[in-house]
């Protein structure tokens, strides 16, 4: 029973650290600190580094893609190598929850596609880097952010379980739905043909 409740706070713990960590808004932050004001009003509204993207300043979206990602990266890693690779997914988990609805900004954050490559980058990089892969290649060839992450991330459980690592399927799986859950809006306008293409402002 000691051993339970000594674990059950670990998790608590692991959920709590990823889940601070996740919510620093990196994306709202470097474009205050560069006088762009807030990026909630500009584009989408969105936090993320694509949205960041539409102020045209390239420099500062890929630093708030570095961010983000580094943040997932962060938590996933450093919970892992205290207190285990359990530790370690719940934290990276938690971290993009963090991302998505930080408490800091009444819930509404970003949409945690960074943040998710980044936990599983350092989770279980084959599938990190599959991931990644699959990203490119759908952005590559559509030029729609939404569509390769909606793709990407759904791939990663798939990825994840060829490769016969269940509890990063599980994760990933978890991961795969938020997301699509975060991306509901984007999904109609990919429908109807009115979503925006990487690059574009507006």
């Amino acid at each position: 029973m000691d051993n339970d409740l000594s674990l059950n706070s670990v998790y608590a713990l692991s959920a709590l650290g990823g889940y601070v960590l996740g919510s620093i808004p990196f994306g709202l932050v470097l474009t205050r600190m560069a006088g762009l004001g807030d990026i909630r009003d500009i584009g989408s509204g969105n936090i993320g580094a694509t949205n960041v993207l539409r102020t045209g300043n390239k420099f500062l979206a890929f630093l708030t893609l570095v961010c983000d990602s580094g943040k997932g990266a962060a938590a996933s890693l450093s919970l892992a190598y205290i207190w285990g690779a359990d530790a370690g997914l719940i934290g990276g988990f938690m971290a993009v929850v963090g991302h998505n609805f930080p408490v800091w900004l009444r819930f509404k954050g970003g949409k945690g596609v960074a943040t998710t490559l980044g936990v599983l980058l350092v989770s279980a990089w084959p599938v990190g880097v599959g991931a990644c892969a699959t990203w490119l290649l759908i952005a590559g060839t559509f030029r729609y952010s939404s569509l390769a992450a909606l793709v990407a991330l759904s791939a990663a459980p798939l990825i994840a379980l060829y490769m016969k690592m269940p509890n990063v399927a599980l994760m990933a799986g978890g991961l795969a739905v938020l997301v699509i859950v975060r991306h509901l809006e984007n999904i109609q306008r990919l429908l109807k043909g009115e979503e925006s293409k990487i690059g574009k402002k507006g």
